[in-house]
Formats: C-alpha cells, structure tokens, sequence
C-alpha cells in the first residue's frame, strides 16, 4: 500500500491550521479543539453561531479543496464501515482524553501545556500501533 507524498498540499493545510487556530484565539480568545465546538455547537446555547461558523468554515474548506485538487472523492482506499468505526471510535477517545487532536496538538503543544504533551504522545502511539497493524499484520484493508 502506497502512501501518497503531497508536501505542498500538507504544508499548505498546516499554515491554514496554524493561522485559523490563531485567528480564533486572537479574536475570540478561545482554542480550536474541534471535539469541543462541536460539542458546543449542539450542547450549548450560548457562542453558539461562533462554532458552527467555525465548523461551516472547515467542511467549506474541504470542499473547496476537492473542487480545485479535480478530485471530488477523499483518497483514503478504506471502505464505509471501517471510516464509521474509526469515526466512532475517534469521537469515544476525544470525550476520554478531554480534547482531539486539534486542541491537544495544535493548540495544546503551543501553550505548553503538559498534559497536552501527553495526550498527543498517546494519540502518536496508538496511531502508530495503528498504522503497523493493518499495514503488516492484517494485509492492508481495502
């Protein structure tokens, strides 16, 4: 299984990572851990229009790239019950760890915030462990 090399595209997606969770913690003194607007987003009446703002920003972002990149289907080679449970179990560790990586490790690692350092060397090397299983002990999935 191939992995695709894009330095460009992800050097581009991190400078618009960096400078979106810098913008909201400029003007709105708030982080971009995205579990946690999400969160909001559907628990929390108030700041509300922030967050979906927020999130309407990140799903437009996505389709704006698919649009532009000529590819109109994520490349992942996964099928549709594997994105779910990985999805699912994704959003169990967000409510676990108290935080994605998003909040933890863009926002987190620039604060210095200790148990942020934690978090993301435990999401690291789950994603790690991860990677090894399917890749050399299940064959690749797809």
């Amino acid at each position: 299984m191939l992995t695709a090399f894009t330095p460009l595209a992800s050097t581009l997606g991190g400078i618009l990572i960096g400078l979106a969770a810098t913008l909201l913690y400029a003007t709105l003194g708030r982080i971009a851990g995205i579990s946690g607007i999400v969160n909001g987003a559907v628990e929390q009446a108030g700041g509300r229009g922030w967050r979906i703002a927020f999130l309407l920003g990140l799903i437009a972002g996505a389709g704006t790239w698919f649009v532009l990149s000529g590819t109109l289907q994520p490349r992942t080679g996964f099928p549709l019950p594997w994105l779910v449970a990985g999805g699912l179990l994704v959003g169990f560790g967000t409510r676990m760890g108290s935080g994605c990586t998003s909040g933890h490790g863009v926002c987190g690692l620039a604060r210095l915030s200790p148990r942020s350092l934690a978090a993301v060397a435990v999401f690291m090397a789950f994603g790690f462990a991860t990677v090894y299983c399917i890749r050399h002990l299940m064959g690749g999935i797809g």
